[in-house]
């Protein structure tokens, strides 16, 4: 069979092989997205945009980008599919202690975070928290199911799409880059936590992390707002919410478990009695790609220039893929470089020994 040309071949299609395929494709690249089908963790993955995060209520590194480059990305995929994508919604972040709180206050007198935080005076009705509450704005969440079937529908539809288990030992390097029938003049690894197991880059330091998260049903009327307790909780309709998420750093499986179950349910209650009995619907766990550093990995291989990875964007995927993805597409034609903090040139002498 005649080999097939095209520009680059993106092995999976979670949320980051979806939007760079995208990306590319806005860009008039050749792109073929190959998928084993199976779920993966941006499928239950809470999909939360939310540019100040952590204990210390600090920015998202180059939020600035990223914050426009995730509503102009999402806003153009609503008017291609004819459906919203991401749905706004601002978030209560509960302060779990008194030095939470000094941060807080900190925060709400400095500039550069007036976009983002705004000052509540009390607490919602039927909220417990004891050291107070802070608004963050500009919040919401991606509804990533529907837009991961509509962007495989779009793939296939345009014959870019091939659901097929990548054997490593396949990718042929003589007298082209090749795979099967296909011969790509890139191949980029989007494959979440099973790029541990990658050949070229499962060296690098990722920390893969399982979460689970709760598709929840309550006869109360859900709040308005998303709420961030450490966990969150999202409202999706006047009576359902999901609940989450775990963090699991030693069992990494994609099974369910009634410890997290428990530890989930247990924590809402404390915060938002009102809410109990809660009906489970539905009950996910998945693995996502996080790193040592909580920087992504996207770059070249240092021997191996036509691979390459785009991964480890662990929660803040909604929130970074979109930017990043331009970003990365265009340093693929030359025509812009990737940032250093992120680029796996800074694994180069420590992970790459034989480069």
């Amino acid at each position: 069979m005649p080999s097939r040309p095209v520009d680059v071949l993106i092995v999976g299609q979670g949320l980051a092989g979806s939007l760079l395929a995208w990306e590319l494709i806005r860009q008039q690249a050749r792109v073929m997205v190959i998928d084993s089908g199976e779920t993966n963790a941006s499928q239950v993955a809470a999909g939360l945009i939310n540019p100040v995060t952590g204990k210390r209520l600090v920015k998202a590194a180059e939020i600035e980008q990223l914050l426009p480059a995730a509503m102009d990305c999402y806003q153009q995929l609503a008017l291609a599919f004819k459906q919203q994508f991401f749905v706004p919604i601002p978030m209560v972040r509960l302060l779990k202690s008194e030095h939470e709180r000094h941060i807080a206050q900190q925060r709400l007198v400095q500039a550069e975070y007036q976009a983002f935080l705004t000052d509540e005076p009390s607490c919602p009705p039927g909220i417990n928290s004891a050291f107070g509450v802070l608004q963050q704005l500009q919040t919401g969440y991606i509804k990533i199911r529907q837009l991961l079937k509509c962007l495989q529908d779009f793939f296939v539809a345009n014959g870019c799409y091939r659901q097929a288990r990548l054997d490593y030992r396949e990718i042929m390097f003589q007298p082209h880059l090749q795979w099967q029938d296909w011969q790509p003049r890139h191949i980029v690894f989007c494959e979440g936590h099973q790029g541990t197991v990658n050949p070229w880059f499962g060296k690098l330091p990722f920390q893969p992390v399982k979460g689970e998260i709760l598709y929840c049903k309550t006869q109360a009327v859900s709040p308005i707002r998303i709420l961030n307790f450490g966990y969150w909780m999202i409202p999706t309709e006047p009576h359902q919410f999901r609940l989450g998420a775990t963090f699991d750093y030693t069992n990494l499986d994609t099974q369910p478990t009634e410890r997290a179950r428990h530890q989930l349910i247990q924590a809402l209650t404390e915060v938002y009695p009102g809410l109990h009995p809660v009906e489970i619907v539905e009950h996910q766990a998945g693995i996502r790609p996080a790193t040592q550093d909580k920087r992504p990995f996207i770059g070249s291989h240092p021997v191996y220039r036509h691979l390459h990875i785009f991964n480890g964007f662990g929660a803040k995927g909604s929130l970074a893929i979109p930017w990043y993805a331009q970003q990365f597409a265009a340093a693929l034609n030359q025509a812009a470089s990737i940032p250093d903090t992120v680029h796996v040139r800074r694994y180069y002498d420590s992970h790459f020994p034989s480069a």
